[in-house]
């Protein structure tokens, strides 16, 4: 197992990075057993209680599974991670994986447009004026960085007037995963943050309580760069 010495001693972070690094990238599968945590204490350089305090970690996030009589063995992170491993599988080893791309961006289109409808079921005409400050700050700048944060602090208004929890979750590890990359992702998403009339019309139908219309504004706001990132996906899957 290539784990190295970590250099700040009894820092479980560092141990747990390394340790999650394993089992997402493949060198620790699904069923390996790990080192006890006094081996993997003198591989690593540190303390033994940082290590267990890194595993205990590990195994609240179903990754691991410790078994009957005492042995730790590595989960099958795809049937048991939660949605909070997105933004750490999204790019591997300093390489963005396509394919987990292309999930949060199908994901990301799917629920969108059921978290517009909720929001103009459950934040109708209080919504309104709040949502429309959030559209004029994006209209007022011509930066695209900025308009992309304008438009997070907007998803931001309508995925709280939703009131799901469970939207709510998956908003914050999508968006996780999605700010490291604003600057590098600023060109393709002009596309969409550009669309003043758009977020108006969603503006709108939320505001009026309008669950439908909601729906297909949003759809209509998240389908451009959507489209264009996914084709921009492909093309580096073909690249040789």
């Amino acid at each position: 197992m290539p784990l190295q010495p970590v250099n700040r001693r009894s820092v479980p972070d560092e141990v747990f990075d390394q340790v999650l690094s394993e089992v997402v990238d493949g060198g620790l599968e699904a069923g390996a057993t790990l080192p006890s945590e006094r081996r993997l204490a003198e591989v690593l350089g540190v303390s033994r209680p940082a290590v267990r305090e890194a595993l205990q970690r590990m195994t609240q996030t179903r990754l691991l599974e410790v078994r009957h009589g005492g042995a730790t063995t590595v989960r099958d992170f795809q049937r048991f991670a939660g949605l909070d491993l997105l933004p750490r599988l999204l790019v591997r080893k300093g390489v963005l994986d396509a394919a987990v791309a292309r999930s949060i961006l199908e994901a990301r289109l799917v629920v969108g447009p059921g978290v517009a409808a909720l929001a103009a079921q459950r934040g109708g005409p209080a919504l309104a004026a709040t949502l429309t400050d959030a559209v004029d700050a994006l209209a007022a700048t011509d930066d695209d960085v900025e308009r992309q944060l304008h438009a997070l602090a907007y998803w931001d208004l309508v995925v709280d007037a939703a009131d799901s929890l469970a939207f709510r979750l998956m908003f914050n590890s999508l968006r996780a995963a999605y700010e490291p990359a604003i600057e590098a992702l600023a060109a393709v998403m002009a596309e969409e943050v550009g669309q003043v009339g758009a977020y108006q019309v969603l503006t709108a139908a939320i505001g009026e309580g309008d669950p439908d219309t909601a729906r297909a504004a949003a759809e209509r706001v998240l389908r451009p760069a959507t489209t264009s990132l996914l084709a921009a996906l492909d093309a580096l899957e073909e690249t040789p």
